[in-house]
């Protein structure tokens, strides 16, 4: 297990101690979500929510919830103490402990927008994200880990991109005039970018150590939301509740 995750567990841990909430009974549950309750109806189907490919994991803490994607999915009862000391050894694991910490963090007024945008929100999104990295980075060559379909077709109409994903399906098809590219070529993308523009899914499936430390970097997504706040991490994730 790389250790950020360590790390991560240990920031989390020193702040619920704080909280008083280790030594309290705590329910968490998760449980995926329908594409319908995870993200409405925008108005194409080429996210992967809608193809079947992930789900959101939703943990309910207290009054907060928090959501992490996921391709390996189901439900959890523990406590939060139990949570917290999880193995993290499979995505299941990690969507688990990621969705919790966005809880937690959530109740404890920490973050907000712990929760995944419907409808026209993706688009609206993406919109904002080319104005944001125009406003905050100039032109750079960007190179996009997680292929989230608006984020693409927006930003390869404005700026240099390289995309790459993990989805056999995607990797080597023609995408919005760019070509999806797999694992295999992260060094050379890496090392052609100015800015890495990175899905929080990457803390669930385990690849984040990739990425970190690299170049420039921005996470996007609700995923990351909670451990984007407590590491210091830049994040973007405009339309998300």
């Amino acid at each position: 297990m790389n250790p950020i995750y360590e790390n991560i567990r240990q920031e989390v841990i020193k702040l619920c101690k704080s909280q008083n909430l280790m030594a309290q009974p705590v329910r968490v549950r998760a449980h995926a979500l329908s594409t319908e309750e995870a993200i409405g109806h925008p108005e194409a189907d080429d996210f992967p929510l809608q193809k079947g490919k992930e789900k959101l994991m939703q943990a309910h803490f207290l009054d907060a919830a928090g959501q992490a994607f996921t391709d390996r999915y189901g439900d959890f009862d523990g406590v939060l103490k139990n949570v917290l000391h999880l193995k993290l050894e499979n995505n299941f694991q990690r969507a688990v402990f990621v969705a919790t910490i966005n809880a937690v963090l959530r109740h404890m007024k920490q973050i907000a927008k712990t929760i995944h945008c419907h409808d026209r929100g993706p688009n609206e999104c993406a919109g904002e994200l080319v104005r944001y990295l125009e406003s905050t980075h100039g032109s750079p060559k960007v190179a996009q880990i997680g292929f989230q379909p608006r984020m693409v077709e927006a930003l390869a109409a404005n700026f240099p991109l390289r995309v790459l994903d993990l989805d056999p399906d995607n990797i080597g098809a023609r995408k919005f005039q760019i070509t999806v590219e797999g694992p295999g070529n992260v060094k050379d993308v890496i090392d052609w970018a100015d800015l890495l523009l990175v899905t929080g899914t990457t803390l669930v499936n385990g690849t984040i150590g990739d990425f970190l430390g690299q170049k420039p970097i921005l996470f996007y997504g609700t995923t990351i939301a909670g451990t984007a706040h407590l590491m210091k991490w830049d994040w973007f994730c405009h339309r998300s509740t």
